[in-house]
């Protein structure tokens, strides 16, 4: 960080050395905010949570994050105050269209996404709390602590342009436009992207095709809306599918996941004592709040934090929760998979007497406790939609024409759907490996045949395809899913120990096609996960490394190791 004094100015402007855009400067206004104690927090919190133990290079914090987003910010709203006199944006706008890309995660929790999206909700189920909150929430503790120089009405405009939300304050009446630089809530294109997409490509070791100067110099105000040359249209579809690929490969790895379930079972375990949740709506605590927790957690000596202070020791020892089966499914199944497809159905199905070759001490000891099941959403910004759809163009003969543009106009290439969703089920004891895909994989033998798989059914010779059934309900036949209640009508199961089977309900049941649920192509079984159903897993780094130390860890007798010198 290097400082300089203007000749003849008493101005002095501090320029950050930056690892994504080189030197970024900041005046001395911006730095009366970001050295502040809310401000510098954000150098213990990692960008991308608990990635780091996965990609070594993905350490960066929210810190550098925010100083890049505010220095795009300030680029952005520069470029057009000066490509566009007509449009009156004045430094007081520049400004404050700076401070808010500075500010706008201020209110990130320990491990940004992990806190926000998954402890909070889980800890505090009844309260709708969002790290924008927390963002607005600081930002005002940060003004009454400090007393920077900023009006009341630049507070307001600030906290808006955080929120994207024009409604706020009545720039937003005069000038929407400025709300798509931070916060872009019309196609997510806005400076935040920008930064975040370079930095992660960066930090994890990808090189990225993105050129953030190119993307500023084609921004356009036309209708009040940011447009871009349509000469850049591959650039931002290229923006769009890179966001979608590191959600896909770096922020749902199957490891990142499994170690986020490990971080949130140890906050969870000490949040009776610690109460950490309780500090959301308190500045002067919450300032605190970084990824230190898990040391202060680790270095703790109250017995009431032994759990937590277990999970966190499995963690550094890489005695990880195990992924024990995956599959994609389309964005139409997501509320049946999310309904369906749950640890305690895993434990119903599991103990219900359809499973063969299972140890059935390891059925009476399984519990909800020991299955996680994650449900993603991968998209490419807009959810199911093409965010492209959303992007108005202009072309150098019409820069003042802003339109939307057809596939052809940019790509015939583009895929025909733009979401899906990601299960991942985990077992967090190895023991249970086998036991937990077994039934897992029988539920999905249970489930509907997707809405979506029409155009995919198995392709079938005329003369042998199935007349069309009248849409009756009474001649459907009646289908099990894992919703429907145990009781309901059904073959008598067959003699067990343990529960009535529910599993091979679902060999009798077939679809309006004469097709069994195990035949849908879409919920087939992963050939490249399937174990045994008594299979029992271990971790790789927590096997014995030589013959010796197996025969110590069984108790068997070692006998003395043999000098490399011989008569020694």
């Amino acid at each position: 960080m290097a400082e300089n004094t203007e000749p003849g100015s008493l101005t002095r402007v501090r320029r950050f050395k930056d690892w994504v855009h080189d030197y970024v400067s900041f005046s001395p206004w911006i730095c009366s905010f970001i050295d502040t104690k809310h401000f510098q927090r954000l150098r213990y919190v990692k960008q991308l949570g608990v990635s780091y133990f996965v990609f070594p290079g993905a350490a960066h914090n929210r810190f550098e994050h925010c100083l890049g987003v505010g220095h795009l910010a300030r680029l952005m709203a520069m470029h057009l105050k000066s490509s566009q006199p007509q449009l009156g944006i004045t430094d007081q706008h520049v400004r404050c269209v700076e401070l808010a890309g500075l500010c706008h995660d201020l209110g990130h929790g320990p491990w940004s996404h992990l806190w926000d999206g998954v402890f909070i909700p889980t800890a505090l189920p009844d309260k709708r709390w969002k790290h924008e909150d927390a963002s607005e929430m600081m930002f005002d503790d940060l003004v009454e602590t400090y007393r920077p120089e900023i009006t009341p009405d630049e507070v307001i405009v600030v906290k808006a342009l955080i929120a994207g939300d024009r409604t706020r304050c009545s720039l937003g009446t005069e000038k929407p436009f400025l709300f798509e630089i931070v916060a872009n809530a019309r196609n997510g294109l806005d400076v935040d992207k920008f930064d975040y997409i370079a930095r992660d490509c960066h930090a994890v070791g990808d090189r990225g095709n993105l050129s953030i100067s190119r993307l500023i110099s084609s921004a356009r105000v036309i209708d009040n809306k940011i447009c871009y040359d349509i000469k850049d249209a591959n650039q931002i579809y290229e923006l769009y599918y890179t966001r979608f690929s590191l959600h896909k490969r770096v922020y749902n790895h199957k490891t990142i996941k499994a170690i986020e379930y490990m971080v949130m079972d140890a906050l969870l375990a000490a949040e009776p004592h610690l109460k950490l949740a309780n500090l959301v709506d308190k500045p002067d605590r919450y300032v605190f709040l970084t990824d230190n927790l898990l040391n202060k957690i680790q270095e703790s000596t109250e017995k009431e934090l032994e759990p937590a202070r277990a999970i966190i020791e499995r963690i550094h020892t890489r005695d990880l929760y195990r992924l024990v089966d995956y599959k994609v499914f389309l964005y139409a199944d997501l509320e049946m998979v999310s309904r369906d497809v749950t640890p305690a159905r895993i434990v119903e199905v599991a103990k219900s007497g359809s499973l063969e070759g299972v140890d059935e001490e390891l059925v009476l000891q399984l519990t909800e406790e020991y299955v996680a099941v994650n449900v993603s959403v991968l998209h490419y910004g807009k959810g199911p939609r093409n965010p492209l759809d959303d992007v108005t163009f202009y072309s150098k003969q019409q820069p003042d024409v802003g339109r939307k543009a057809d596939r052809s106009d940019i790509s015939l290439l583009m895929p025909s759907v733009f979401a899906e969703v990601w299960l991942r089920v985990y077992t967090k004891d190895c023991q249970f490996f086998g036991l937990i895909q077994a039934a897992y994989r029988q539920i999905l033998k249970m489930l509907p045949p997707s809405e979506g798989e029409a155009a995919s059914v198995e392709q079938q010779p005329a003369d042998e395809v199935a007349p069309k059934e009248p849409d009756n309900p009474e001649v459907m036949v009646k289908l099990w899913t894992p919703s429907t209640p145990l009781d309901s009508p059904s073959p008598p199961p067959p003699t067990s120990s343990r529960k009535p089977s529910v599993g091979l309900l679902a060999e009798h049941r077939t679809n309006r096609r004469g097709r069994t649920f195990g035949r849908n192509p879409s919920f087939s079984d992963n050939a490249f996960t399937t174990v045994p159903p008594n299979f029992r897993d271990v971790s790789p780094s927590r096997k014995p490394r030589s013959k010796r130390a197996r025969e110590s860890e069984e108790g068997g007798s070692v006998p003395a190791k043999k000098s490399r010198i011989d008569g020694v």
